[in-house]
């Protein structure tokens, strides 16, 4: 069956161009030209993916974002003719996936969703038990992260990340390991892409963000998970 993509953008040029694009690749496209029906559209079908402009006629980007985030962990991969890094920081914020500057290569935006939709895929395919840490729960099959029974929201990519490192407790994981695992080459490396996900994921398993006690920082390094269980275990470890 070919994934669904849902395009919303006004460039009605260029999202002609995508649309034929990706079905002589085997995607199924929709496209919308405004966020209010991008919205109901993406409301009304079962969809794969989002490519989500940030510059719309009604609304911005970001708050379809926020809003489709509200409601659904679909993935979100977010385009912006302005180039700021400063977008790229707050799109990730609020919950995309990925984000990809105008211009670009089609085909570069084909393997980004693509990787998105393989971790997807791999996801429900692949179930395992779920990964626990004290009061910490990683379930791989329904892609939930529970506190204290509790759930946490993340995005995929968030979600995706915290995996890598659960699975690889105790040992530090490079920006650069970390991206290519995740099938992020094409993010920047001296952007903050990782740091924000890292943040988002803080700020949801964390009881203090600023003193994390699973995803810890090595600094000039990357990053570690530390299967510490409680706040005490936290208390013996430097803020990370």
């Amino acid at each position: 069956m070919a994934n669904r993509i849902l395009i919303i953008d006004d460039d009605e040029r260029l999202t002609e161009m995508l649309a034929s694009y990706m079905a002589t690749r085997g995607f199924a496209v929709e496209q919308r030209a405004d966020a209010r029906s991008g919205l109901t559209a993406l409301g009304a079908g079962d969809f794969d993916a989002v490519v989500l402009d940030v510059m719309l006629p009604d609304l911005d980007g970001f708050e379809v974002c926020r809003r489709i985030r509200a409601s659904s962990d679909v993935p979100v991969l977010m385009l912006t003719a302005r180039g700021d890094a400063t977008d790229r920081v707050v799109g990730l914020e609020l919950g995309a996936d990925d984000y990809l500057p105008k211009p670009f290569d089609p085909r570069e935006l084909l393997a980004r969703l693509g990787a998105v939709l393989r971790r997807t895929r791999r996801g429900v395919a692949e179930p395992t038990a779920p990964l626990r840490f004290g009061r910490l729960t990683i379930d791989r099959q329904s892609r939930e992260v529970q506190v204290d029974g509790q759930r946490r929201e993340l995005t995929g990519r968030q979600f995706d990340l915290l995996v890598l490192l659960a699975e690889r407790a105790g040992r530090v994981l490079t920006r650069e390991q970390i991206m290519t695992a995740l099938g992020a080459e094409g993010w920047d490396n001296v952007d903050r892409s990782i740091d924000v996900h890292v943040s988002r994921i803080r700020n949801a398993v964390e009881d203090d963000p600023k003193r994390p006690v699973f995803v810890r920082t090595v600094r000039g390094v990357g990053y570690v998970f530390s299967p510490a269980q409680d706040a005490k275990s936290a208390r013996k470890l430097p803020p990370g």
